[in-house]
């Protein structure tokens, strides 16, 4: 472990970063899972195509970015965002869940490799790798009616049950601080800053403008596909 990660300690707390081979094998995990987002989604006929793989690579870029521009953040982690989370959702709700929850597994690398705040091996897999690749829940959705409303609660409430566990079980000792319950200390640290975010996110949704815009931008993704499918009727 000590090859890929190094402890440091800093007021009592042992957190871990990654060494540089730790960051190269980060980076290669996290390009492999965006390979087989791209290329095995489903069926041969269901693979992203180079405009589909471009859209999808804007978006990632999109969440990274708005992620970076915090209106306020905790001190033990999380964040409310300029809307980064939406742009993760937007590959699920785009191509469907498999290239949506492969493509935000990838993302919590990203995440990882960017901003790094490891006490334990699992907390890391519960808070980065399962937390954010909840985020492609969204795709469950993709083709339901306000699928993209929907599934992106779906997915934020998603992110909230991993980021609940990681609370509780490793950074419970705070909540004696707040005088409250492990459990309550972590659905109310946990659920302030996704709370606040989603509803943001929610209430730029339902703006029709925007509503309409994000359904073209959408059927501009998936306008290979469709004509695919048009072909293939028709012989």
């Amino acid at each position: 472990m000590s090859f890929f990660f190094t402890a440091e300690e800093y007021d009592g707390v042992t957190s871990y970063l990654p060494t540089t081979a730790g960051y190269a094998v980060l980076i290669l995990v996290m390009v492999a899972i965006l390979l087989i987002a791209c290329y095995f989604n489903g069926k041969k006929s269901a693979r992203l195509s180079t405009k589909q793989l471009a859209f999808s690579a804007m978006a990632m870029a999109l969440a990274v970015v708005t992620s970076m521009i915090k209106l306020f953040e905790l001190p033990m982690g999380g964040s409310v965002t300029l809307f980064s989370m939406l742009f993760v959702v937007l590959i699920g709700f785009w191509f469907g869940p498999r290239a949506g929850l492969m493509t935000a597994i990838a993302y919590g690398f990203l995440q990882l490799i960017l901003e790094p705040y490891i006490i334990h091996p699992m907390q890391m897999m519960v808070d980065y790798i399962f937390a954010f690749g909840a985020l492609g829940l969204s795709g469950i959705f993709a083709n339901k009616k306000h699928g993209l409303l929907i599934g992106y609660w779906v997915a934020v409430c998603g992110r909230f049950v991993f980021a609940f566990l990681s609370g509780m079980i490793f950074f419970g000792s705070a909540a004696a601080d707040y005088n409250m319950s492990i459990p309550v200390y972590s659905a109310v640290y946990n659920g302030s800053y996704l709370l606040a975010e989603g509803i943001m996110t929610t209430i730029i949704l339902c703006i029709p403008p925007v509503n309409k815009a994000l359904q073209k931008v959408k059927d501009m993704a998936l306008a290979d596909r469709k004509v695919k499918k048009q072909a293939t009727t028709e012989e």
